[in-house]
């Protein structure tokens, strides 16, 4: 009989919707509010539109914050130089999408050797079954309700089947491995996403738009429990 854990929702603000003019502060601001890790989006204007942070930008925030929990999401191609330069400064977590992975067992097992939370990103039209020769791998899937590539978009409630999928294989096998969701999260639809199976929630504009982040934090929090 598969086991059913205690769910411990957490979330992760995405710095995608910070005020870059000052984001150490804001880093400092959603950690004091009692964020659980720290969600960091890095997009290269290739495999998706947009172009956001690299490691530098991490090295300092990791000297600053050095007991944070940063939760690396790499949306380049190809991904295998940038896994060795977020290990160096520091990711805590990095996740990877089998599209940009030219070996993605080995990227896997490189970032798992590297000291980081090994972690597979599912896109909206990705299936779950790309996962089906790496899930002694993972301590992590992240199913996007969105497409990547920019902030503030609306959720894709579609995406939910393919969540309590990957949730029910998890589930089925007893396996120790978490389920996190990015894109449009907010008070109005994490609670869908925690009945289909997440556990981390990735949040940008809905905390990082609000005027009280622990307030709002707070609410995402009791909503996804």
């Amino acid at each position: 009989m598969s086991k059913i854990r205690a769910v411990n929702p957490k979330i992760a603000p995405s710095i995608l919707a910070a005020d870059f003019a000052r984001l150490g502060d804001e880093v400092e601001a959603v950690l004091e509010s009692g964020a659980d890790l720290i969600h960091f989006d890095v997009m290269d204007n290739h495999f998706v539109p947009n172009l956001t942070v690299g490691p530098t930008v991490l090295d300092s925030l990791r000297k600053r914050f050095d007991d944070a929990a940063f939760d690396v999401h790499l949306m380049v191609d190809p991904v295998e130089r940038l896994v060795e330069e977020f290990l160096d400064v520091g990711a805590s977590m990095i996740s990877v999408h089998p599209e940009t992975c030219r070996d993605l067992e080995k990227v896997l097992e490189r970032i798992g050797d590297g000291g980081a939370k090994v972690g597979v990103v599912l896109n909206p039209e990705t299936s779950e079954t790309v996962l089906a020769s790496c899930w002694d791998k993972l301590d992590y899937v992240l199913i996007m309700s969105v497409r990547p590539g920019f902030g503030g978009q609306s959720f894709m409630p579609e995406v939910l089947p393919k969540l309590s999928r990957v949730r029910d294989a998890i589930r089925r096998d007893n396996r120790d491995i978490n389920i996190e969701i990015d894109g449009g999260i907010s008070s109005s639809t994490i609670g869908a996403a925690a009945k289909a199976g997440a556990e981390i929630f990735v949040a940008g504009s809905a905390i990082f738009n609000s005027d009280d982040y622990a307030k709002t934090i707070a609410e995402l929090r009791a909503l996804a429990s």
